[in-house]
């Protein structure tokens, strides 16, 4: 059982590393596209918002589809299905061609999280899932770093459009492993069975709308999801606008900032397991981690935006990025606390709808007070740096004591 479950959650580390470069290959060739075929802010903005909202749509259907059918069929059919689209991305012309690209990627995007999550909660004990779930979510700090390193160069050698195939390609060589990889449940004994299996009845939507452990996870997410979105989409053109950094110069700065975020999911992952097995409760474990991670977070983003030497600015982001990857290990680990995994997967579906969502609004947003003035990033540092805090106090509102769903 040890080895098989750290071997899937070494292979949900792979892909969700793949995961990260495909979606990132159009944040960083970006500045040069919209050169090659004048798209404006709002243009970016809402080839951004078709990726997101299909991501936001399909995680409420992965999520069910994965609590029906298991995380072994549904992640194989989901990869392959992201990886066509990413290939796809090499024959758009227009905003709406690479609109529809973005939202095929999105829709095939959206089940990794949950499958891997509802992964951890069958195969991990809770003293396990922290590291575990950080293990997962360090593939997308490594995932931007390939990405921010990888495509630049592809793209100078090959032409952008090699950087979009080659990217999907490594998704299709993915999927043999883990199908091959990911042991039916009908080879194990019943005492090496993980704690559920892919047979038991999913949880009623009424059941599961009804819990505040859902609405604490689901908002929690959805406060500092947009964050994230915003580092991943906008920060190559925040560094090409503000610092006129753009083609393979910005492999440093991008490399540097996404270090610091696979540091911080391994970091925050073991912190939290470390001092549950300590004897804290999961509730202390998990807010104190969160509390100091938002005592970093929010003046490193804020000060941040005020800087005009990008080496400064950038080394604040990194700090930011690096906790807020590991504030995501905790609110990822959060949805394995408060639900058993024939309801995980519905769960954390619907947190990634609501966060999607506000994501979309947010990217909206951001793309109007670009395309007003491309250099005014300041505000939108100040409104990242006190989500945060905001968003712990939510999560605290909803489960003060981090009791766990009752479903029967």
């Amino acid at each position: 059982m040890t080895k098989t479950r750290w071997f899937l959650a070494g292979l949900l580390f792979l892909i969700t590393v793949l995961n990260y470069l495909d979606r990132q290959v159009f944040s960083i060739l970006a500045p040069d596209l919209q050169d090659s075929f004048g798209w404006s802010e709002l243009d970016y903005s809402r080839m951004v918002n078709a990726f997101q909202l299909a991501y936001a749509i399909t995680m409420v259907l992965s999520g069910r589809f994965l609590d029906r059918i298991g995380a072994r069929l549904g992640l194989a059919a989901s990869v392959a299905l992201w990886s066509l689209a990413e290939a796809a991305h090499a024959f758009a012309r227009t905003p709406l061609g690479f609109g529809v690209a973005r939202f095929a990627l999105g829709a095939g995007e959206a089940a990794n999280f949950p499958a891997a999550l509802k992964v951890v909660t069958e195969w991990f004990p809770s003293e396990e899932r922290a590291l575990a779930t950080g293990l997962v979510n360090s593939g997308v700090a490594l995932g931007t770093i390939i990405a921010a390193i990888g495509v630049p160069l592809t793209a100078a050698a090959y032409g952008w459009r090699a950087a979009f195939v080659g990217t999907g390609l490594l998704g299709l060589l993915w999927v043999p492993f883990w199908w091959m990889g990911y042991p039916p449940q009908a080879r194990l004994s019943p005492a090496f069975r993980p704690t559920s299996t892919a047979t038991d009845s999913p949880v009623p939507w009424q059941m599961l709308l009804g819990f505040r452990q859902t609405w604490a996870y689901a908002l929690t997410k959805s406060l500092s999801d947009p964050i994230w979105w915003f580092y991943l989409f906008w920060l190559p053109k925040y560094l090409a606008a503000e610092f006129s950094v753009r083609g393979t110069d910005v492999i440093p700065y991008l490399t540097a900032v996404y270090i610091c975020a696979d540091a911080g999911c391994l970091g925050a992952g073991w912190l939290s397991s470390a001092v549950v097995k300590r004897g804290w409760s999961l509730n202390a474990a998990r807010k104190g981690t969160m509390g100091l991670l938002a005592a970093f977070m929010t003046p490193a983003v804020i000060v941040a935006g005020t800087l005009h030497d990008p080496r400064l600015a950038i080394a604040l982001i990194a700090i930011a990025c690096g906790a807020h990857q590991a504030w995501s290990t905790m609110v990822f680990t959060m949805a394995t606390d408060l639900f058993p995994s024939r309801a995980v997967g519905s769960v954390s579906g619907f947190g990634g709808f609501v966060a999607g969502i506000v994501s979309i609004g947010v990217a909206e947003a951001v793309g109007r007070v670009l395309d007003r003035d491309a250099t005014s990033y300041m505000p939108i540092f100040i409104a990242a740096g006190v989500l945060y805090p905001l968003a712990l106090g939510v999560f605290h509102l909803l489960s003060p004591k981090m009791e766990p769903a009752r479903l029967t």
